[in-house]
């Protein structure tokens, strides 16, 4: 009986929410907000009403829905500077309750009504982009990124040029187009070389063309910036196995089990030990991947 019956067609595979990586998927649509430049600080709420309301992030922390009612009454009453604090207040609150959509829409507003600060304009629509893709909009967060890329242009900020290339990386996943995708990560990865995740989409990525050598050597750098992120861990012994080195992919999946495990890295990892067993088996070859056009 052939093993891993579920594992091998993945070198051609990527789902609608992202690529997959070892049989869990890379979350394309997981939001990843940039982090602030300080605190988001809300107003005091009009009187008679105490107390004063929290800074948004720590509302946001403790009561979601009072975050969102008063998010919402602050951009109700600001303006100009204030409005944009507003509108990311309230679209990080909407983000965190997945509704992804209305925080894609504060957070372009808030980019909107910040003036001449590419610094934030450039961070509020990294958020934009990010709330979209986590909303299955891969194509309107290119938009959002394209519009956050020029305003760090602007201010020379490197990094956030790595993390919007990183992000683009993957929203051109989402849209199949692998070889736009490469080009960003690289982007990404001159920029950002720190960032395991770069890393670990970058080495999906050649095992799905079947460049295992390549592919190994970049999970290994992932590995090494974050030994213990379970999504690495999975995906050094996908890349392991498809190569022929089974005591590798083992090894891979039952660390993975014993870090995380409660994780959803851990259950597939479980699943890819249970068709390997204990014994010595050769995988079946990998199918052909068919060269990408643009």
């Amino acid at each position: 009986m052939p093993i891993l019956l579920s594992l091998l067609p993945l070198l051609a595979q990527v789902s609608s929410g992202g690529i997959i990586s070892g049989g869990s998927e890379i979350p394309i649509g997981k939001a990843r907000m940039p982090a602030r430049r300080g605190e988001v600080s809300a107003p005091t709420p009009p009187q008679p009403l105490p107390p004063p309301i929290q800074p948004c992030q720590t509302l946001i922390d403790t009561d979601l829905n009072e975050a969102i009612e008063r998010a919402s009454d602050w951009v109700a009453r600001a303006k100009d500077a204030d409005f944009a604090e507003a509108q990311g207040c309230l679209g990080m609150a909407h983000a965190r309750k997945a509704d992804f959509e209305d925080a894609e829409k504060a957070f372009l507003a808030a980019r909107d009504a910040t003036g001449a600060d590419h610094a934030k304009r450039a961070n509020w629509g990294a958020m934009a982009g990010n709330a979209a893709l986590a909303g299955g909009q891969p194509a309107r967060a290119l938009m959002a990124l394209a519009l956050a890329h020029d305003d760090a242009v602007d201010v020379g900020d490197k990094a956030a040029l790595g993390e919007i290339a990183f992000d683009k990386a993957r929203a051109l996943v989402a849209l199949y187009r692998a070889i736009e995708a490469r080009v960003a990560l690289n982007e990404a990865a001159a920029a950002i070389p720190e960032n395991s995740d770069v890393w670990l989409l970058s080495a999906t990525l050649y095992r799905r063309t079947a460049k295992l050598e390549i592919a190994q050597q970049h999970i290994e750098k992932a590995a090494a910036l974050s030994p213990l992120d379970p999504a690495v861990g999975l995906e050094a012994g996908v890349i392991a196995m498809l190569a022929g080195r089974e005591d590798a992919a083992r090894k891979s999946w039952k660390s993975v089990v014993a870090t995380s495990p409660q994780s959803a890295e851990a259950a597939q990892a479980k699943a890819y030990l249970a068709q390997i067993g204990e014994g010595t088996t050769q995988p079946n070859p990998a199918p052909p991947v068919k060269p990408e056009s643009r």
